[in-house]
């Protein structure tokens, strides 16, 4: 019997199996897929191994009394199992991925090929580094390029991730500020900040005092000039900010953070919306993360490979974490100690796949390429406000930069929520936008289209939105809101329930499934 354990399931969940009306349960190519445990067998296996030699115990009386628990499959079997849960998964392959704040953009296949190149496909961290020259010179090239992108005299390049990015930046501004022989403790972040921020600051043991933002969506410097005092280390503000708009008054801000001797962290999450446009450096930012998988095109998501190099201004270059690359007559080598760097990140030197990947989407761009997707970037997501105005609700006043905002006034008195909204979404082939953040904004909804989708694409997802708005405005569709998706394998889970109880981990003998009664004795 299927297991049910811990999926998402309705009351009329049978009746709708019935009304497709297929033995298996299968909709057309969309296969019904058991547990792998499920199918299991016991002696069932796809490979054959020889016994291995017998050896003396060095266990130490920790030898497994039971069995393993592995389910026995054939090979199909685990070939089709994991490639129909494969066709499960929402990819930026299959269509335009909406996400607002996280630049799902297409990631281009010559990086894939670059990647793979033999003698940097296969490098081991270990080499001696007179045999890894090549790949030392492409980190200091793309280092290169990522220095002169932001204007910044400094990066380093081992931070695995943007939240680690953030760490690296707070960590480089306290080996500062303890350098001078200042101790402080307080952080300033717009409420808009991503939540990595406060939670990046809370981790390096700071405080976080936050700074409300204006009518406008920007921030507000009556508020920022209040907070500031000579307790504060930093402020950590994003821009182009969360509510898709550029912080015209940032060299304001700079300078404000400044007088008071602290340090401007800006979180480069959306820097594909000014990269080739406008370089940070030249705002007054001290220190700054780039995501190689927002900007520059490397994969994003399933918990990585990621890496989130992060640029530092003269003040702070000094404390740049070990090691990094240097350039000298007997060619290029590691530092791997330096006296004033705060220290390491981690093992070794970054992610080298990430950062051939993105090497290749830079060099095949070359700088004018690059400038242009910051245009077609904005473009795009100006073009989706502008077709949607009218049926939703923007949340601020355009033009905006690289995302759309959009608000749930335009559901008022409807009986639909944003979630509604969003799960309705998913029955017409989209992956749903990124809902209810900003948190400054009420049932929010932010859209980014990028610069990677085609004019077709956006009008296609502009008209399903168009569509959903208007259906839902008609009165009397709440009810069918409430219920959707409805063509997906599993229907709308208890969302609540599912984060404070979750079930993560399947049982022999529960709602049905075949107890193993020699593993169970």
């Amino acid at each position: 019997m299927l297991n049910r354990q811990g999926r998402p399931t309705t009351p009329n969940h049978a009746a709708d199996s019935a009304a497709i009306g297929t033995i298996t349960g299968n909709r057309g190519l969309q296969m019904e897929e058991a547990l792998i445990f499920e199918q299991g067998v016991e002696g069932r296996s796809g490979v054959d191994l020889p016994a291995p030699p017998k050896v003396a115990d060095r266990l130490g009386g920790l030898k497994r009394q039971g069995k393993i628990g592995l389910p026995g499959l054939s090979e199909p079997q685990v070939i089709r199992h994991f490639v129909r849960l494969s066709q499960k998964n929402y990819s930026i392959d299959a269509g335009l991925y909406p996400l607002g704040s996280c630049t799902m953009k297409h990631n281009p296949r010559l990086n894939e090929k670059m990647a793979r190149l033999p003698g940097l496909g296969d490098l081991h961290p270990l080499q001696p580094v007179s045999t890894v020259q090549g790949a030392l010179e492409l980190i200091d090239q793309l280092a290169g390029w990522l220095k002169k992108l932001t204007g910044m005299p400094a990066v380093a390049m081992s931070p695995a991730a943007g939240a680690h990015g953030e760490l690296c930046g707070l960590m480089a501004i306290r080996a500062a500020l303890k350098a001078r022989g200042d101790v402080r403790k307080r952080i300033l972040a717009p409420e808009s900040a991503h939540g990595t921020n406060p939670a990046t600051a809370a981790l390096c043991g700071y405080t976080v005092d936050p700074i409300p933002a204006t009518a406008d969506g920007r921030v507000d410097l009556d508020a920022l000039q209040a907070k500031l005092g000579p307790d504060v280390a930093a402020i950590m503000l994003t821009n182009p900010n969360t509510c898709g708009l550029f912080e015209r008054d940032i060299r304001k801000v700079a300078d404000m953070v400044h007088a008071a001797g602290a340090f401007f962290y800006c979180d480069g999450a959306n820097f594909n919306a000014i990269v080739g446009k406008v370089r940070p450096g030249d705002l007054g930012i001290d220190a700054m993360h780039i995501n190689l998988h927002k900007t520059f095109s490397t994969p994003h998501g399933g918990g990585g490979p990621g890496s989130g190099p992060v640029v530092l201004s003269e003040a702070l270059k000094e404390f740049v974490p070990v090691p990094y690359v240097v350039h000298g007559s007997d060619g290029f080598r590691l530092v791997e100690a330096d006296g004033k760097s705060f220290g390491r990140m981690k093992a070794f030197h970054g992610q080298m796949g990430m950062f051939i990947r993105a090497l290749a989407y830079m060099m095949s761009h070359g700088a004018d390429g690059l400038k242009r997707v910051a245009e077609d970037s904005v473009l795009s997501a100006n073009y989706v406000m502008a077709s949607l105005k009218d049926v939703m609700t923007p949340s601020f006043e355009g033009p905006c930069m690289h995302e759309a905002l959009f608000d749930d006034r335009f559901l008022k008195d409807t009986g639909v929520t944003t979630l509604d909204f969003a799960k309705a979404m998913i029955d017409e082939g989209y992956h749903p936008m990124t809902v209810y953040f900003p948190l400054v904004v009420h049932g929010a909804m932010l859209i980014e289209p990028t610069e990677s989708e085609s004019k077709d694409s956006v009008d296609t997802f502009v008209a399903t939105l168009r569509g959903l708005a208007e259906k839902a405005r008609q009165g009397d569709q709440a009810d069918w809101f409430r219920g959707a998706p409805y063509m997906t394998p599993r229907r709308r889970l208890d969302e609540t329930r599912a984060a404070r109880a979750p079930v993560l981990r399947w049982k022999p003998g529960t709602n049905g499934a075949p107890v193993d009664k020699a593993a169970a004795e």
